[in-house]
């Protein structure tokens, strides 16, 4: 056998696209929430591949779930369903309020889904005209064409117009802004309960309420985005349970497969017929490899134990970034539920949330930014208190070179 090719992080420059900019290490090797890099240095992971490693990294459930398929059957197409891929479709049916399932390969391809469906059911409704779509500003739903033209952040879409049109933007948690344009002819309103990549906003109670007043109202789908929020990230299954508004449409991926490429949309009856056999479709959506492996993570999430840690990890954060917090004068606000926790930069410190995360992995600490003024933290759902203090620890001289 060849031996592996030699690689460092320079060739990242010399061999791909640029779009984006990694760190100046490679990780090599995780367990937990820990990882190392080629120099076999170590870090604790707040950053969990961006909500995606809710059981962080290698764990038994999720390596058993792959090992065990990966013998038995890899992917068939879908000309043919598998068993995996049924099991996982009744797990999330059982569990949420939908009753049909399409399964798909990452959240832009789940809101992709759920935005076709709405225009199509707008199409079916007989009402001329009725395909418009409201979303908000500072949203993000992914990075298809249609995708980036429903998330609220023109630096993601404008470089790639002409766009699809029919899609409305405002105000977050602006109800009257929401009433002023929704009409007879939106087919659908597509929200984040918590605007994750927008700066870890969480939704006021009355507004998603409101929302779902008006799509009753003018027969619009409410679509919630819970690619980030979803699989037990907020302390709930679904961040739409801790609200108690219940949407048509919920889009899941992220935390679905813990590691493992999955997105689904959740629907229900009333609406999934609409999507007629031909109508949408995916080569690897519903593989036997991903659903078996997401099958076992939601099973494991979906507990009280996991559930409740999640609720208890979430005030622990809290308290050591207060403290922490007190000392440094640095966050202006900690906000976000569960373990999606978004610190917001105090003015004088703006635009300085991408440096705080340079320096955090120079000391050995993975995080996330969620927009210039905002450090956000998504770690393992199952994260021990002794990784949370020492990675705190390691913010904390990050903090001290910020001060500097």
């Amino acid at each position: 056998m060849e031996q592996p090719i030699s690689v460092t992080r320079s060739n990242f420059n010399d061999w791909m696209v640029p779009v984006f900019a990694p760190a100046n290490f490679i990780p090599v090797r995780g367990e937990g929430s820990r990882i190392w890099d080629q120099e076999n240095k170590e870090y604790i992971d707040f950053a969990g591949g961006i909500a995606v490693n809710a059981l962080g990294h290698a764990h038994p459930v999720a390596v058993n779930a792959l090992t065990e398929q990966a013998i038995k059957l890899w992917h068939v197409g879908n000309g043919y369903s598998n068993e995996p891929v049924l099991r996982l479709a009744k797990k999330l049916t059982e569990n949420t309020f939908a009753d049909k399932v399409f399964f798909c390969n990452s959240g832009a391809e789940a809101n992709e889904a759920a935005l076709k469906l709405a225009r199509k059911v707008g199409l079916d409704s007989g009402v001329a005209g009725k395909s418009g779509i409201v979303a908000f500003n500072n949203a993000f739903h992914g990075r298809t064409l249609f995708t980036v033209s429903a998330g609220g952040q023109p630096k993601y879409s404008q470089d790639f117009a002409p766009l699809p049109n029919g899609i409305s933007h405002v105000a977050y948690n602006d109800l009257e802004a929401a009433k002023a344009v929704i009409n007879e002819q939106t087919c659908a309103v597509i929200v984040e309960p918590i605007q994750g990549e927008g700066g870890v906003i969480p939704a006021d109670i009355e507004f998603l309420k409101g929302l779902r007043a008006l799509c009753d109202e003018f027969g619009a789908l409410l679509i919630f985005d819970e690619v980030q929020t979803g699989v037990g990230r907020t302390g709930a299954l679904y961040a739409y349970m801790n609200y108690g508004v219940t949407p048509d449409v919920l889009t899941t991926a992220k935390a679905l497969g813990g590691g493992f490429p999955v997105g689904a949309m959740l629907t229900t009856d009333k609406f999934a017929p609409h999507f007629s056999v031909g109508t949408h479709g995916t080569t690897y959506g519903g593989n036997p490899l991903a659903s078996a492996v997401a099958g076992a993570v939601f099973e494991f999430i979906n507990t009280p134990e996991v559930l409740e840690g999640v609720k208890h990890r979430h005030q622990y954060f809290l308290d050591a970034l207060n403290t922490l917090n007190a000392e440094y004068q640095v966050f202006d606000e900690i906000r976000g539920q569960g373990l999606l926790i978004g610190c917001v930069l105090k003015a004088e410190y703006a635009g300085k949330a991408k440096d705080i995360t340079t320096w955090a992995g120079e000391e050995g600490l993975l995080a996330l930014i969620a927009g210039p003024n905002v450090v956000r933290f998504t770690p393992s759902l199952i994260i021990p208190e002794q990784d949370i203090d020492e990675g705190i620890a390691r913010l904390k001289r990050a903090l001290a070179k910020l001060a500097k």
